[in-house]
């Protein structure tokens, strides 16, 4: 009498993630996190708008419309002028001296982009209800902005990134102060609209950055 061999049951091999294992950390890929993607966008948006309020290069650097202020305060109100005319183009300015200190700092830019990733990828766009593992060990929200601040403070104060930005944003006001000094605004016409919009700090960017920051919610259910 032969014997009927049992039916073969399929079998999954898919196991979930273990708690300390690679994937443990991030199981979703920061590309496509609908938050990230969200932030990104609107980002470039905003700064699209603002590069869209520029003033024309050539009416910057106009060497027609220089000259020497003939007092402290006559250089102050041109300074004052000058920055609410060319805001946009003194923003461009300041970016491009930080972009070319730091890329003339390669150990300071590696340290920055690994520290501008950390609060990317480990606390701003990480689920909220997906704890942080690292190492078998699982680490809280306030456990890991308390890291994070540290290691913020330790990369910013304790190596060359704090005196490389300093250094850039210091030289980039200089700029900005000796143009707005000996450009002559009164060739420059700031209509009432656009008056009203330069009360504040990359005011320029309100409209888009107010999107953008609306876009990650998570970061504020997490604060």
């Amino acid at each position: 009498m032969s014997s009927t061999a049992p039916p073969i049951l399929p079998i999954s091999n898919a196991q979930p993630a273990a708690a300390g294992g690679p994937g443990a950390v991030m199981s979703e890929a920061p590309a496509n996190n609908p938050a990230f993607r969200a932030f990104i966008n609107n980002l470039s948006a905003s700064l699209r708008h603002g590069l869209d309020q520029r003033r024309p290069w050539a009416e910057l650097a106009d060497r027609s419309a220089f000259s020497k202020p003939e007092s402290f305060s006559e250089a102050t109100l041109r300074v004052r002028k000058n920055f609410s005319y060319f805001r946009v183009n003194y923003y461009a300015v300041v970016s491009l001296i930080l972009v070319i200190s730091l890329l003339t700092n390669p150990f300071s830019l590696v340290l920055l982009a690994g520290l501008l990733a950390s609060w990317t990828f480990l606390y701003l766009f990480r689920p909220s209800d997906q704890p942080l593992v690292i190492l078998g060990r699982t680490f809280s929200d306030f456990e890991t902005l308390a890291i994070l601040s540290a290691l913020t403070v330790f990369v910013v104060f304790l190596t060359s990134v704090g005196s490389v930005l300093i250094s850039a944003l210091m030289l980039g006001v200089a700029a900005i102060c000796l143009h707005g000094a000996f450009r002559v605004p009164e060739d420059l016409f700031l209509d009432e609209q656009d008056a009203s919009q330069t009360t504040g700090f990359l005011s320029f960017l309100r409209g888009p950055a107010a999107a953008a920051v609306a876009a990650v919610p998570t970061v504020a259910a997490r604060v």
